[in-house]
């Protein structure tokens, strides 16, 4: 029986608590949130102990796993910390918000001999499955476009409600790294490795400091072209989408469903079916715990047969290496080739 302690008490802390309920093989045994009156308030939420003493929650004896649920600019800090006490350590994406960051994390778990992840839990949905292996198989042929478009809506409210939000020292910066990553994340498990990225961000509608609308135009090294948005001004806010078309055929995933698939010489598929769970559009609260459950059973398993988890520290980078070029390119008003200094 595995023991994992979460730092952090928010809404997402909340996700975990729910999914590793289910596991046969792991418990919660604790929860850290460094504000004291914080940690209190979050005592009558969960039936767990939470500490605002971070030595004290690192000293927990049954501690295995250390999931870290912080602002995305302060995962650094107590992930380092968990790492240099032997801890295999799971991050709520991001992995960092840059570069620099996020590589002293992946150096320092190699040399600590723990495994880091990052949450990316849109791969274990049915769907996306299903159309990762068909690209892996080359049922699509040779790929000519991937485009990931997630024209989302916040409220005024929602950035209001926290201090971080749509900070950029706290978040990393706005739509992309917050809310567009999990769909980029996807885009790059299918399509590969990037080449370069010319892109325009703008902060359009909210009162914050990082963006909150976005689009870039992205050259795979495959030599396929492909179109990313992101926003969260985009009234009413509409289900995240991917496309994918190659030689032989193209398929559409929409809020984890495939809602189009067509391969020449077949007979087209068009589901068009209706999505009611998963995405979070318009309600970032709207998504549900399975999908985090089926990573860390994945990720538990992982370290019961010392294979790697399906997304690692290096493999989370490459979402951020994507977007940190997004940031790079629109502020310089330039095309980024990778490999780029951040």
């Amino acid at each position: 029986m595995k023991g994992i302690g979460i730092i952090g008490t928010g809404a997402i802390a909340i996700k975990h608590v729910q999914a590793i309920a289910e596991l046969e093989d792991a418990k919660v045994v604790g929860l850290f949130n460094p504000n004291p009156e914080s940690a209190e308030a979050a005592r009558t939420r969960f039936i767990e102990p939470v500490f605002s003493d971070l030595d004290e929650f690192l000293e927990i004896p049954d501690l295995d796993i250390v999931c870290v649920c912080t602002p995305s600019g302060m995962h650094l800090e107590p992930s380092l910390r968990a790492i240099h006490k032997g801890k295999h350590v799971m991050i709520e994406k991001p992995l960092e918000i840059t570069l620099g960051r996020s590589d002293e994390l992946i150096l320092e778990a190699e040399k600590r001999g723990v495994q880091l992840a990052v949450i990316f839990q849109n791969r274990f949905a049915e769907d996306y499955q299903k159309l990762k292996k068909a690209v892996d198989d080359g049922v699509f042929g040779r790929l000519l476009m991937g485009n990931a478009y997630v024209n989302w809506y916040r409220t005024e409210s929602y950035y209001a409600s926290s201090k971080y939000k749509g900070n950029i020292k706290a978040d990393g910066g706005g739509a992309f790294i917050n809310q567009g990553i999990h769909t980029l994340d996807l885009l790059l498990d299918l399509m590969g490795d990037v080449e370069s990225v010319y892109a325009k961000t703008l902060t359009s509608y909210h009162d914050i400091e990082a963006e909150d609308l976005g689009s870039a135009l992205v050259t795979f090294k495959n030599g396929a072209i492909g179109n990313l948005t992101s926003a969260t001004s985009l009234f009413p806010g509409y289900p995240e989408k991917i496309e994918i078309y190659g030689t032989q055929g193209s398929a559409i995933l929409e809020a984890g469903k495939l809602v189009a698939w067509n391969i020449k010489g077949q007979t087209s598929t068009e589901t068009h079916q209706e999505v009611v769970l998963g995405s979070g559009s318009s309600d970032p609260n709207a998504i549900g715990f399975q999908l985090h459950l089926a990573q860390w059973r994945h990720f538990l398993n992982a370290l019961g047969t010392k294979e790697m988890p399906v997304v690692d520290g290096k493999t989370a980078r490459k979402s951020v290496e994507l977007i940190r070029a997004v940031y790079l390119s629109s502020q310089q008003n330039k095309l980024v080739r990778f490999p780029f200094e951040d």
